[in-house]
């Protein structure tokens, strides 16, 4: 970036002001304005036009839009994959306009406030996009910042700070997980929300494949109070944890780190401060609303997206909905979550569109696939209030007990399925490619 005193000089000779030229702000109309490109804007587009066109009244050009300046799609999920060395970074993401469904307008600009009672939002560049039904998803924000001397340790590419939390540092992870020959091994985690944390658990099973987990301590040190918030898959991760001696710091929250002493500062249940020192450093970061959600007036008290849990519905405004992230829904903010929101959101916005009784709910369904080893994986699936939900118990038992064929389905069978059908609105969480038809809007109902 130029600094102001290296900027073409001309700038310096404007003769009678230095005021920049005023912008000409612009109005536009839509049906449907969605905030956010990523999972959950995209594969609620896509199902959105998909099933206005099923009911024979197909969505014209534009009648949907989508409000996002990345120029690049991410599949998140896969950053797991990338920093356990399993997948490259490469088959992660795309170009942003090739995930963006065709007929979907896209403001490569981003939202700067909401003005729900004018049904408008205005942008970055001043613009006002207006809409009759607004969703809004633009995810939450990794705030690396957080943590005094995180940012400095991530950028350092020698360092043994990594993160798979970061496009630019999932891949600098599996590079120390596989340099990494002798010390202290420090895993975190934050307390309060965050993304499902697939952190790489596999590096404890990589360090005994290289011959040197004897030579390395490993510690997993967590905000929470226990190794995991749905109790059935807690207990099992805790058997796994014990099993293979690693150290246990709960109710520790990182606060920052001195990458010269390469020391670690915890702040601890007691209220004070303790120190540990590390070779190798993988951080969680915080986690929390993004800023133009949490001053807004569709947020609540906590700064997330203020919506019915069971209808995705907002609490105000009966036109605005939400899930992924920035959504207010007590559920893991997970990729998978997010596939069964997306059908319950489609439905209702549908019937509140045609003066209906919004009659699909969300149970709070969402997965966690957690890394435990080389060949396997635990596929923790649950719902609201910690209930555990799970998909193939039924035929390979229960899903505390990680295995190869989760393991699969995690490396090779979910990222394939994301950018094939998630993203282009036929892809239903557990029901697969089948729509789910026990909550169906059916337009020509009474």
């Amino acid at each position: 970036m130029l600094a102001a005193a290296t900027r073409p000089s001309v700038l310096l000779r404007t003769p009678v002001s230095t005021r920049p030229f005023a912008r000409f702000a612009s109005t536009h109309q839509h049906k449907v304005v969605i905030v956010g490109g990523g999972t959950a804007g995209v594969s609620v587009a896509a199902q959105l036009e998909r099933a206005f066109y099923a009911e024979n009244r197909p969505l014209k050009e534009g009648d949907i839009a989508i409000v996002e300046p990345a120029q690049t799609h991410h599949y998140q999920p896969g950053w797991t994959l990338v920093g356990a060395g399993l997948q490259p970074l490469s088959l992660m993401h795309k170009p942003m306009n090739e995930v963006i469904p065709q007929g979907v307008k896209r403001y490569e600009t981003a939202v700067s406030t909401f003005q729900p009672d004018q049904n408008q939002v205005t942008t970055s560049d001043d613009s006002k996009i207006k809409y009759d039904f607004l969703v809004v998803a633009p995810g939450l924000k990794i705030d690396f910042d957080a943590i005094k001397g995180l940012r400095e340790g991530l950028e350092n590419p020698s360092g043994p700070v990594s993160s798979i939390y970061s496009v630019d540092s999932c891949e600098k992870t599996w590079r120390n997980i596989q340099g990494f020959k002798e010390g202290r091994a420090i895993f975190t985690q934050p307390a309060g929300i965050i993304k499902c944390a697939g952190a790489p658990q596999k590096a404890e099973s990589q360090w005994r494949k290289d011959g040197v987990r004897e030579q390395i301590e490993p510690i997993f040190a967590t905000g929470a109070p226990t190794m995991f918030g749905v109790p059935k898959y807690s207990a099992a991760l805790e058997k796994i944890r014990q099993q293979r001696s690693v150290t246990g710091l709960f109710n520790h929250n990182l606060v920052e780190i001195d990458n010269k002493r390469r020391v670690a500062t915890f702040a601890t249940p007691e209220g004070g401060k303790k120190e540990e020192e590390f070779g190798f450093l993988h951080v969680v970061p915080p986690q929390r609303a993004p800023d133009f959600v949490k001053s807004s007036p569709l947020a609540d008290a906590a700064g997330w997206v203020s919506v019915d849990p069971s209808t995705t519905q907002h609490t105000k405004y009966p036109n605005i909905f939400s899930l992924g992230d920035a959504s207010s829904m007590p559920n893991s903010k997970t990729a998978a979550a997010i596939t069964a929101q997306a059908p319950v959101l489609v439905d209702n916005l549908r019937a509140a569109h045609d003066g209906k009784e919004l009659g699909a709910k969300y149970d709070g369904y969402a997965s966690c696939p957690l890394l435990t080893g080389h060949d396997e994986l635990m596929l923790a699936e649950f719902k609201y209030g910690g209930i555990p939900k799970e998909t193939f118990a039924p035929l390979l038992g229960s899903q505390d007990v990680p295995n190869r064929f989760y393991y699969h389905l995690k490396k090779d069978f979910f990222p394939r399925v994301y950018w094939s059908a998630l993203v282009k609105g036929v892809w239903f969480g557990t029901r697969g490619p089948f729509r789910p038809i026990d909550y169906l809007y059916q337009p020509s109902s009474a």
